[in-house]
């Protein structure tokens, strides 16, 4: 067997996206806030780009240019010509800055207008922010230090604090051992118990607690109602109460039935994540991208809310620049590429909210039973359907719904919340799995607690009028909604 080398020249295809494509699909994809960030992120990376309305009294570059108001010498065709070194073009350079020294500078001009428009508008967002919420550890913090303990007792306590966390609902979830010196003593052990202790006795009641057992009881104050039965219910019987075990703990406790629901209904009151009040980000408002009405014809017609978004063109300062013949070379390179993604930025912004409007009015269109009746008229919906019906890709419909909302006259709604799955009645009608859902919750609403429907007699009950769904189906959305089992649900004092 020989061996050797050879060059063997093979084709492969595969598609890859012009950076035009690439800023379409990203802007789309923007919210309007997000899309306005990223219009002020490109103002001031790209000088080639600015906004319309930044000195009105300024034409456009392209209208200038179809409606010059005198001949101007700046208006010849700029050719260049390396065998002799643009001599004329530099010579018509030479004379323009005799003519308006002051007209090409380091950079174009800006108005007053843009900057009392620009002042104006950071003292808007300064005036408009949000304050932050005082976080957990600043309030446990504050209380610790108006308790002026000593300093060792205090460095716990804030070591204590500091694993302490919101989202956990104020849960101390670090062992206690794992806060301490390598080789510790037995004095070192009982001053982080005593900080845990402290730290569990600030507000809000029931932090810094290991359990769920421990987070209750630490709630428990002797002056409220059924405190001894409250504190054995706790120590004891969690599980049976969540499974609704009542009877077993009539047995164990020696209670009555009614004695036990009120002692549950005053457990109800107590806070098993004591720390959900506080937040450790703030959640800014939702804006809508879109709105929608009603006509005088009873027409749903939508609507962008798109006024934030400032329109676009391109800095006639540089362009003049290259048509004059003023740029050098390697300028007007850079002014060409700047100019190439500034048209593309506004392209986009223009495909935007065409494209959004499209999907959205046909969205609306197929949702108006929704619009007119409320939430238990939604119909089936899938993004194909609309991709279809606008003539556009599946994923521009994605990318145009993507962490948008739309204002209605039933409230603020995601985009995304208008597409769902659903089934067929007996009738061959189709119905969202929402609409299943609302009657699914109705039929709980109003069962008689002493015997709760099965899921088998939930099943029955939504045949009866016309839901045909498979019990797995029933089982899963019932759990999804914290709907809890027919024994959970049943009500023990009624027999």
């Amino acid at each position: 067997m020989r061996l050797g080398q050879s060059i063997v020249q093979t084709q492969t295809m595969s598609m890859k996206l012009a950076p035009k494509m690439i800023q379409a699909m990203k802007v789309l994809q923007l919210p309007v806030m997000a899309l306005q960030e990223h219009i002020e992120q490109q103002l001031s990376e790209n000088p080639l780009l600015e906004m319309r309305d930044s000195d009105p009294e300024l034409p456009d570059f392209d209208e200038e240019r179809e409606n010059p108001d005198k001949p101007d010498v700046a208006e010849k065709e700029l050719v260049v010509d390396d065998a002799h070194n643009n001599a004329e073009d530099f010579e018509r350079l030479d004379n323009l800055n005799q003519e308006t020294p002051d007209y090409f500078d380091d950079g174009p001009r800006v108005s007053s207008n843009r900057v009392q428009e620009d002042s104006d508008r950071r003292h808007d967002a300064i005036a408009n922010i949000v304050d932050r919420p005082e976080s957990l550890h600043d309030y446990l913090l504050h209380q610790l230090g108006e308790l002026e303990l000593p300093r060792p007792l205090q460095k716990m306590c804030e070591r204590i604090v500091s694993t302490l966390s919101a989202e956990d609902g104020g849960y101390f979830k670090t062992p206690l051992d794992d806060l301490l010196p390598p080789g510790f003593d037995e004095e070192q052990h009982a001053l982080a118990e005593e900080a845990l202790h402290i730290v569990q006795s600030l507000d809000p009641p029931g932090i810094a607690a290991r359990d769920l057992k421990e987070c209750l009881l630490l709630q428990l104050t002797p002056d409220m109602p059924y405190h001894d039965e409250l504190e054995r219910l706790i120590t004891h019987h969690l599980e049976d109460l969540r499974d609704n075990r009542l009877p077993a703990i009539e047995k164990k406790m020696g209670l009555t039935i009614e004695q036990i629901q009120d002692a549950w209904s005053q457990l109800r009151k107590l806070n098993p994540k004591p720390a959900s009040s506080f937040v450790d980000m703030y959640v800014p408002n939702v804006t809508p991208d879109v709105s929608v009405e009603q006509d005088d014809d009873g027409v749903y017609r939508v609507k962008l809310e798109d006024d934030r978004i400032p329109t676009l063109r391109l800095n006639r300062f540089y362009m003049k620049r290259v048509q004059n013949g003023q740029a050098t070379s390697e300028e007007r390179q850079y002014i060409r590429n700047k100019q190439h993604a500034a048209q593309w930025l506004i392209d986009s912004i223009e495909q935007r909210r065409s494209t959004l409007t499209k999907v959205t009015q046909a969205i609306v269109d197929h949702q108006t039973q929704f619009l007119d009746e409320g939430p238990e008229f939604i119909h089936p919906l899938k993004m194909q359907q609309i991709a279809d019906k606008v003539g556009v890709h599946v994923t521009t419909v994605s990318r145009a719904v993507d962490h948008k909302w739309i204002q209605t006259p039933r409230g603020m709604f995601p985009l995304k919340r208008f597409f769902v799955g659903g089934t067929t009645t007996e009738d061959g009608e189709d119905v969202a799995w929402d609409t299943v859902r609302i009657k699914l919750q109705e039929l709980v609403d109003h069962e008689d607690k002493s015997k709760p429907y099965s899921d088998d007699e939930l099943v029955r009950r939504l045949k009866e009028q016309g839901f045909e769904v498979a019990r797995r189906t029933i089982t899963k959305y019932r759990q999804k909604m914290g709907i809890a089992s027919s024994r959970q649900r049943r009500d023990w004092s009624k027999k």
